[in-house]
């Protein structure tokens, strides 16, 4: 055995105090760590003939490279959708990378059962009676439905087109749908441009159910339904949508990457009235369910179609049966074991613990939303309608007021486009986060 591998191996036990030691530090620094850090990325260094083992290298990660990470995990961590990890969370994902399990049946394991148990108890937090498995995030959870919504058309074209690929265009409509749609209809063959827009109620990001009528009347094709949209958090009229199911053919994709979290509070899982009655849902889970990066669900009512599309065939690794292994339901073959913080987490915290983060988050959201409202310095854009605050400076640039705030260390907010007008976002999702945070943004950006 390599000398250094060999040293390290006798001193794990105290090679892993010291690092758990570490990592406490970072995380009870996380209140004063900054948001987020402009300026270039560190220089690099070349790659060691001989290394110097695991302490020497934790020393020189701690010199050369954590000062520069942001406080993403950290409670004013605003932008995009970026949720923290939870205590339970963390401990599941450092158990994951202990035990280091590939989750597939083949390998003799119960990572398997433990992912469908997590599955089972997400789809019972969301309302879901279907299947479904961890992918790695949105994206993926998109592609994924879309790929079995691909192979549904074929069906009614009586083609498959896992195994005989397009025989024709496929429309998937959708009126305001993720980048992620269009990079997954990129990936699966489909194309870019086949993504049709369909017109939006006035002054909203939810889709014209009339207008998509009038779209599906042209023949079947895939509908993305949107629960949550990115600027605004919008949501389409699920229900409606799902009750033109019984006069036209389409396969209904609900992405609800995390704007499925609305499920959980009584208080708003009216807006997501009618998704159960989907072909496929998308939800993210290290954004509000807060576990590490990276992780995801995707729910099917259609596991037949997904097996045909995913199934892995080599005689080693066996046919898919009738509770197919999850490496014949995703891209992956090789799949870490990003079930087990979801596992930990819900078994900690349950259905209250999420419903008191989710609430807590949009809580938070709106107060800050009303303080923006009040002040001649901003304006508000849209209602706060969840977890989003999307708004625009009066008297200054979105650049500068983003750079000054990156700057500050105080938060990290993004920049977006909203009906043509340069914006900002605040995303509320760490489950730090509380209202004596909000006091900090606010008064950073001079409310």
């Amino acid at each position: 055995m390599f000398p250094k591998l060999a040293e390290d191996l006798a001193e794990l036990p105290g090679l892993l105090e010291e690092t758990r030691t570490y990592a406490t530090r970072i995380l009870a620094g996380l209140e004063d760590r900054p948001a987020a850090l402009p300026g270039a990325p560190g220089s690099s260094v070349p790659l060691p003939d001989s290394g110097d083992g695991l302490r020497a290298a934790m020393a020189a990660f701690a010199a050369r490279w954590e000062p520069g990470f942001s406080g993403s995990a950290g409670p004013r961590y605003l932008g995009f959708v970026t949720g923290g990890s939870t205590p339970a969370a963390l401990a599941g994902d450092w158990l994951t990378s202990t035990l280091d399990q590939n989750a597939n049946g083949a390998v003799g394991s119960s990572a398997v059962s433990l992912e469908r148990e997590a599955v089972a108890w997400l789809g019972e937090l969301f309302g879901l009676d279907m299947p479904g498995a961890f992918v790695t995030g949105a994206t993926t959870s998109n592609l994924v439905g879309l790929a079995i919504g691909r192979e549904w058309l074929g069906e009614l074209r009586g083609v498959s087109v896992t195994d005989e690929g397009l025989t024709g265009p496929i429309r998937v409509l959708s009126g305001t749908p993720h980048s992620s749609i269009g990079k997954s209809l990129s990936v699966l063959g489909i194309g870019r441009k086949r993504l049709v827009p369909v017109p939006l109620w006035p002054d909203r990001e939810a889709v014209d159910v009339s207008a998509l009528e009038r779209e599906l009347a042209a023949g079947p094709a895939i509908v993305v339904a949107n629960a949550g949209t990115v600027n605004t958090v919008d949501f389409d009229d699920i229900r409606a949508i799902a009750s033109l199911k019984s006069r036209y053919q389409f396969w209904l994709h609900v992405d609800a990457a995390f704007g499925g979290f609305a499920a959980v509070s009584p208080t708003y899982a009216q807006l997501l009235d009618g998704w159960a009655e989907a072909d496929s849902v998308c939800v993210d889970l290290h954004k509000w369910l807060n576990v590490p990066y990276d992780s995801a669900v995707q729910f099917t009512r259609r596991q037949d179609l997904q097996v045909r599309v995913f199934e892995n065939q080599s005689p080693y690794l066996g046919a898919p049966g009738d509770n197919p292994d999850p490496m014949h339901l995703t891209p992956e073959t090789s799949r870490r074991l990003r079930a087990l913080p979801a596992w930990f987490a819900l078994a900690a915290y349950g259905r209250s613990g999420y419903r008191e983060i989710v609430e807590r988050n949009i809580s938070c959201a709106q107060e800050m939303g009303t303080r923006l409202a009040a002040s001649p310095r901003w304006k508000l854009l849209a209602p706060v309608r969840l977890n989003v605050v999307c708004f625009t400076p009066t008297e200054s640039q979105v650049a500068d007021v983003l750079d000054d705030l990156t700057r500050s260390g105080e938060a990290f907010l993004t920049p977006t486009v909203y009906q043509g007008i340069p914006a900002i976002r605040a995303a509320f999702s760490n489950w730090r986060t509380t209202s004596a945070d909000v006091d900090r943004v606010c008064a950073a950006l001079g409310v």
